[in-house]
This record gives structure tokens, C-alpha cells and sequence, in this order.
């Protein structure tokens, strides 16, 4: 076989594309850490120094999940990692697919923050399916230069502090994008372009101010209702709670086809020999579990007890929902190869064997009966719009009322978020694309307010709309002498239009005399038709001169615009409609129909 030339080498080198790296699925936060030591100095065996550090890594992780997370109820997936290697590369890597609980992606994030504290040559980075979600919490405290395009592998995290590479000119509009490999060699020869911002940093780690005591705080133990066999499960791995209430949750007709049966000698989790215990959920679990309209199966209808018995009937409630969520999760086709099935088939086996032996009473007494209050639950509409405009229940004395809406926390964020959105409703600066902000995170411009307190930019100019029309028109405006009133254009828009085309131009004006040649064609623009008498004197906004307008004859009158406005009112028969609504813009009463009928 001859060998092939040049020529062949570089076509085939032309077509060959590497596959790209799969999407970052919903619902999942991906992490990595890299032994990049502050000393230039090479290592006799750099590979084996560095696997020796990632395993030391592993360790200190294994003691935190233990120490910080001994109780802690994942809503899928936990923290874990595992050592990689990627062009050439060798690092430890993770994956947590968290669900509908943000809170477990907190938690990564801070166990990342501990860890590069204990490690100090350790530098990790963390994205989910937005991306650099950190630069997301701290949007309103970023440098100008920053934008999502350009962000990846410029956002790390070292010693617990927040580390973000800088460009080399942050002039203007920046197009650098930085590979791995480029933020390895600036880490360790130009820590002069590592930029630490205390502004960003707090902005961007504020979920994470009252960790690791907040760690508990994602949780919450209730008393339930339940069979003895799923007491026991709960008893042995509580984790299996939220592979339970997911099952619940994400139900569908299949799923339910165990539970339709009248008998329940086909079930699993028969509806008999209950015992009260208290079991532990995550927060969005037990929200997911509590709030949710379920009919209750006809295996279940002599289960419970009446309804007006209050709390026995919501312990017994919660409990059938959770039994029905274990029934679906075993039963269910599409769960029967999860890890977590597996384990309880297992345990269920022994004791069905023998091999297990179920808890009595008397060992139920012993467990830790603990049950959280639910005020958690009770989100109210006036207690939400209370929350929204700041004001909260609490005296009258002046002093800042404290919130009633959800816990601390829940006020605390909430709060904030309406702050940040008030800050863009009220930044000039804003465009299309969000607002401006500089290295320091705050507004050049300053805010321009009318002298009554509306926000200029979100209220409506007559003047302006008048000058644009005019303009469209191709008719001369006044408004040049004054000055106009249009709002500053944002410093990122700037370029755009100053940039645009003469074809966007040459339409324009093409669009303008199309439009003026079809209404001189209607006589709307014949300033010379016949005129009784010149009475009104209207003052313009726009220029200080007098203009005499014309008052126009009956014959004049649009008689077609008068009868589609006639025939509008009538078919809106008494309702509010478009041609009310014109006629009372213009203060005009609206004609009675006194047609026989």
C-alpha cells in the first residue's frame, strides 16, 4: 500500500471533526477540581504528585459529606467525586443531578468553597445547564467586559474565594475566549490578570451566608401514618424518601395500574398494620408529597380514618401518598434497573425469608419522634404582595416590620430579588440585553426621575412619539430647537447605530413616501380643502408658535369611519369594547341604539 501524501493527509485532517461534549442535562450542576500548585517548579514525577493530591482531595471530601451532611437527604443525586483524565489532564470530576431542590446545588458549591479552603493548590469550577450560574447570582456586581460568551474557564473557585481571569485589554467589546489549558497557563504566569472582588464575591456566594447551619434547615421531620414495612425501610436508608416521593410526584397511567386494584392483596405495601413515625423530607419533597390532590385509591378508602378527626386524618393522608409512592417506584417498568430498587427488593426479600425481622412497638417507641412546624407551608397571596412591596406585619412605630412570608431565608431572597429588579426598571442604562454596569458593579449614569417620581424610560412620551411620527411622515419637526426629550441611548447600543446600513436608510424613506402617497391619495393630508372658519388656536409641544387649524364642514365628515364605528358599538352590545374605549378616550358619550328592534 503506498503511502499517502501530503496532500491526502491534509484532506482527511480538513474533514475530521472531533464530537462534541453532550449538553449539561436540566436539573444538574457539574463540578471540577485541578491540582494546580503555586510553585513554577516542576515535580520530579508531576503525574504521581498530582494523583497523589486529587486522592487526598477525595479523602477530605468522604469526612465533610460525613460530618456536615451525617443527615442530609439528597433529592436525587449526591456530591461524589471520581479522578478523570482528559487531554492529558488529570483531575477529579463531578456530577449531581439535583431535581427540583436548588438547595442541593448550594450545597455543592459550598463543599466546593471548604474544600479548596483545606487544599490550597486545588481550583475548582462549577456550571449547570445556564452555565456559569455564580456569574448569574452576581449579574449586578460584574465587570462591564464580562459577558456569558466569553466566560467559560474564566470563573473559578480557590482558597474559598471567587477568582474570575481577566482579558488582556477590557476595552470595548471582548472576543477572547479562553480554552483550559489558556486559564492554567495565566494561573501560573500572570496572577496579575486574576481579578477577586469582594462586591462579586458576596453577590455571588449570598445563598450560602448562614452555612453549613442552613445545611439543616433544607429539611423537615413530620409524623405520618404508614405500614411497618416502609417504617422499617425509612428506619434503615431515609434517603429512600425522595426516590419515594419522585415516584409520587412524577406519576403517570402506568404507574398507577397497581393501585387500582379493590383488593389490596397484590400490593406490596399493604394498608395494614400502621404504625405513626416521624420521617424526614426534603423541604420541596414534602411540599411536592403535601400539596398534591390524589384520590384515594379503593384499597385505601377503609384505611383512613374520618375526615374530621384534623390531624390524625393529615398524618394518615400523607402516609397513603407515600405508600403509593413506594408502590409506584417497585412496580413501575421504567424503575426496575435503578440502584435504589434494587436495594429495597433486597431488603424486602430478607424479610420475606426470615432473614429480617420487622421493628415491634415497643423498638418504635425508641426512634426520635420529631416533627417541624409547617408555618413553612402557608404562603398567603397578601402575605406574598406584603412581601413584594416591602412592608411586612409588625408595629406601627416607624422601625422596619419583620416579614411573615416563609422563613428568614425565604424573605431574605425574596427581597433581594425585588431590589435587583427595581434596580434595572430604574437604570437608564438598560437596553434590550440588561443593563450596564462598570468594574464596581454600579450605574454610571445617573437615574432621571419626573418631578411626580415616574421612571422616564418605562412611561410614555407624547412629545417623542410625536417628533418620530413627523419624521416618519417626512414633515419638518420643532423639537430640534428645544432639545429632545428621548431618553439616553445605552452606552452598548451606541455603535449599533451609529454602524447602520444606507439600505436600512433608503427603505425608511422609501416606506415614508409610500405611506404619505397613500394619504394624500384619502385627502387626510390637503391642508386646502374648503373651511367655514379658522376658530381654534391649539398651542403646539413642540414649537411656541400659533398654528390655525381649520374647523372642517358636516359634508366632510368620513361618512364610512362613522358607520364601522357605529356598527362596532353595536356589537359590542353594552360590553366594553375597542370603539367604547375610543370614544371615551376622546370624552365623547356613547350614542344610544334606539333601532326598534
Amino acid at each position: 500500500m503506498a503511502p499517502m501524501s501530503q496532500e491526502d493527509i491534509d484532506w482527511f485532517k480538513s474533514t475530521f471533526h472531533p464530537i462534541p461534549k453532550p449538553e449539561l442535562p436540566d436539573d444538574c450542576v457539574e463540578y471540577s477540581l485541578y491540582h494546580i500548585p503555586s510553585d513554577p517548579t516542576p515535580a520530579i514525577d508531576e503525574v504521581a504528585e498530582t494523583r497523589s493530591r486529587l486522592v487526598e482531595v477525595q479523602r477530605s471530601a468522604a469526612e465533610l459529606t460525613k460530618d456536615l451532611l451525617k443527615d442530609y437527604i439528597w433529592q436525587r443525586e449526591s456530591f461524589r467525586l471520581e479522578i478523570a483524565k482528559e487531554d492529558g489532564l488529570t483531575f477529579l470530576r463531578g456530577r449531581t443531578n439535583f431535581g427540583d431542590s436548588i438547595e442541593d446545588e448550594w450545597v455543592v458549591v459550598y463543599l466546593l468553597r471548604e474544600l479548596t479552603k483545606k487544599h490550597k493548590d486545588i481550583w475548582a469550577k462549577v456550571t449547570d445547564s445556564d452555565g456559569q450560574f455564580l456569574l448569574v447570582e452576581a449579574a449586578g456586581a460584574l465587570p462591564s467586559w464580562l459577558e456569558p460568551e466569553i466566560a467559560d474557564n474564566r470563573v473559578w473557585i480557590r482558597q474559598g474565594e471567587l477568582v474570575i481571569i481577566k482579558p488582556r485589554n477590557q476595552k470595548g467589546k471582548v472576543a477572547e475566549k479562553l480554552s483550559l489549558a489558556d486559564a492554567r497557563r495565566i494561573i501560573t504566569e500572570e496572577p496579575a490578570r486574576l481579578m477577586r472582588s469582594a462586591m462579586v464575591q458576596e453577590e455571588a456566594f449570598y445563598r450560602l451566608r448562614n452555612y453549613p447551619k442552613q445545611i439543616s434547615e433544607n429539611l423537615h421531620s413530620a409524623l405520618v401514618r404508614i405500614p411497618r414495612k416502609i417504617a422499617y425501610l425509612l428506619h434503615q436508608k431515609p434517603a429512600y424518601i425522595s426516590a419515594a416521593v419522585e415516584a409520587f410526584y412524577l406519576r403517570d397511567p402506568i404507574a398507577l395500574r397497581p393501585l387500582r386494584a379493590k383488593e389490596p392483596d397484590n400490593l406490596t405495601f399493604k394498608p395494614e398494620d400502621f404504625v405513626t413515625v416521624s420521617v424526614r423530607f426534603t423541604r420541596v419533597g414534602y411540599a411536592q408529597l403535601k400539596s398534591q390532590d390524589f384520590p384515594v385509591p379503593k384499597s385505601w378508602v377503609s384505611a383512613l380514618p374520618p375526615k374530621d378527626e384534623g390531624k390524625a386524618y393529615g398524618q394518615a393522608e400523607v402516609g397513603m401518598k407515600l405508600s403509593c409512592g413506594f408502590e409506584m417506584l417497585l412496580n413501575d417498568p421504567q424503575n426496575r434497573d435503578k440502584a435504589v430498587v434494587r436495594e429495597i427488593n433486597l431488603v424486602l426479600e430478607d424479610i420475606e425469608t426470615g432473614d429480617e425481622d420487622l421493628p415491634s412497638n415497643a423498638e418504635i417507641a425508641t426512634w426520635d419522634e420529631k416533627e417541624d412546624d409547617e408555618k413553612w407551608l402557608d404562603i398567603s397571596f397578601e402575605d406574598l404582595d406584603r412581601e413584594l412591596k416591602g412592608k411586612g406585619k409588625g408595629p406601627d412605630d416607624g422601625s422596619v416590620p419583620k416579614g411573615t412570608f416563609g422563613d428568614a431565608n425565604a424573605q431574605a431572597n425574596l427581597q433581594r430579588i425585588v431590589a435587583r429588579f427595581e434596580e434595572f426598571l430604574n437604570d437608564e442604562s438598560a437596553g434590550f440585553d440588561g443593563a450596564d454596569f462598570d468594574e464596581y458593579g454600579s450605574d454610571t449614569d445617573n437615574e432621571e426621575l419626573s418631578s411626580d417620581g415616574e421612571d422616564k424610560d418605562a412611561s410614555f412620551d407624547e412629545e417623542e412619539f410625536s417628533r418620530m411620527m413627523k419624521e416618519m411622515m417626512g414633515m419638518p419637526s420643532a423639537s430640534g430647537a428645544r432639545g429632545s426629550s428621548r431618553p439616553s441611548i445605552p452606552r452598548n447600543r451606541v455603535h449599533e447605530l451609529e454602524s447602520e446600513s444606507e439600505d436600512d436608510t433608503e427603505q425608511i424613506q422609501q416606506l415614508s413616501k409610500e405611506m404619505e402617497a397613500e394619504l394624500r391619495g384619502t385627502g387626510v393630508l390637503d391642508l386646502n380643502r374648503p373651511a367655514k372658519a379658522a376658530t381654534d388656536k391649539i398651542q403646539s409641544k413642540e414649537d411656541e408658535e400659533n398654528d390655525e387649524l381649520p374647523e372642517l364642514e358636516d359634508e366632510d365628515i368620513d361618512i364610512n369611519l362613522a358607520k364601522n364605528l357605529l356598527e362596532s358599538l353595536q356589537g359590542q352590545a353594552g360590553a366594553a369594547g375597542p370603539a367604547g374605549n375610543l370614544l371615551s378616550m376622546m370624552n365623547l358619550p356613547i350614542p344610544k341604539d334606539d333601532r326598534s328592534k
